[in-house]
């Protein structure tokens, strides 16, 4: 396989054609002259060309090499230009940002984030918005959102995938020291079931209890997700909860697999209308990093398990 051009080399190619040596390339690169000198020759190695006379007054360039030295400097421009262009989004990357999910994703998937994006980016304001309204995105009710979706993520949106939406059965393992870890169905008719959690998550998460035939074992409701992820980790019974969540969470087990085949996605979305905003592009960069970050963590810890 041939040898890739490394594009830092330009530079020392550059010192050296205005400086006249390999000294004068040093100091003013403020490396030894042996770097450049080596740097110049992996150069002429990787373009199979002589660029460099090397004369008793200093370095002189070759035909090649007067040839290339334009070329160069127009990459050297183009490379400064990029990063200036970088640098002035990172300036213009100021105001507020409305993020919109549920209450569980907000509190314990996105808050511990949130810390390091104000030290990247102080001069973003996140307004988080864990209300159970479905807040749309095309009429300005938010920039981003971390959702789930069957199919279509809708008119204007767009996004980019982070993993299947699975959620399964959890308990703590205080429970599950003193009452057991079910893993049939008939296991879990001996359990207790914490529901609850918001409008929006109950109607998942009820419709996951009534196909396993458990709607009578719920032996409390709470108004939020934090209520209900208390009582779990009290010891109080179990709850069904997001895998993205839940696993990530030491004091929790996982009863049961998930199911598969529900087709329900998660997505980081925002909408055409401020896809290419500075403040919203620097924040749903960052928490598609993050997130994917911790979804590959997920996977590799679970593959781990089962080997």
């Amino acid at each position: 396989m041939a040898a890739m051009l490394d594009w830092n080399d330009l530079r020392y190619f550059l010192a050296v054609a205005d400086g006249g040596s390999t000294l004068a390339a040093g100091r003013a690169l403020r490396v030894s002259q042996t770097t450049v000198a080596r740097r110049i020759a992996a150069l002429e190695e990787v373009l199979g060309l002589t660029l460099f006379e090397k004369r008793q007054a200093g370095y002189a360039l070759t035909a090649a090499g007067d040839e290339l030295v334009e070329r160069a400097r127009q990459v050297q421009t183009a490379a400064s230009g990029f990063a200036d262009a970088a640098a002035a989004q990172n300036r213009d990357a100021s105001g507020i940002v409305r993020i919109t999910t549920q209450e569980i994703f907000a509190v314990h998937l996105l808050g511990p984030m949130l810390r390091e994006l104000h030290e990247r980016h102080p001069d973003i304001m996140i307004e988080l918005d864990d209300s159970q309204d479905f807040r749309e995105l095309g009429e300005g009710e938010a920039d981003i959102a971390l959702r789930s979706a069957y199919g279509d993520i809708g008119p204007g949106v767009v996004g980019r995938r982070l993993c299947d939406d699975d959620w399964t059965l959890y308990c703590s393992r205080g429970y599950a020291a003193e009452h057991g870890v079910p893993h049939t169905r008939a296991q879990l008719r001996k359990h207790a079931f914490i529901g609850g959690g918001g409008p929006k998550l109950w109607r998942a998460y009820s419709a996951w209890l009534h196909d396993l035939g458990l709607d009578d074992r719920v032996i409390m409701h709470h108004a939020s997700a934090i209520g209900m992820m208390s009582a779990i980790r009290s010891g109080l019974g179990i709850a069904v909860l997001p895998r993205v969540i839940a696993d990530a969470d030491p004091e929790l087990v996982q009863c049961v697999p998930p199911k598969g085949g529900h087709g329900r996605v998660m997505w980081l979305v925002t909408h055409e209308r401020v896809r290419r905003a500075p403040r919203v592009r620097v924040v749903i960069d960052f928490l598609y990093d993050k997130i994917s970050r911790h979804i590959r963590m997920l996977d590799e810890r679970a593959a781990d398990a089962a080997a």
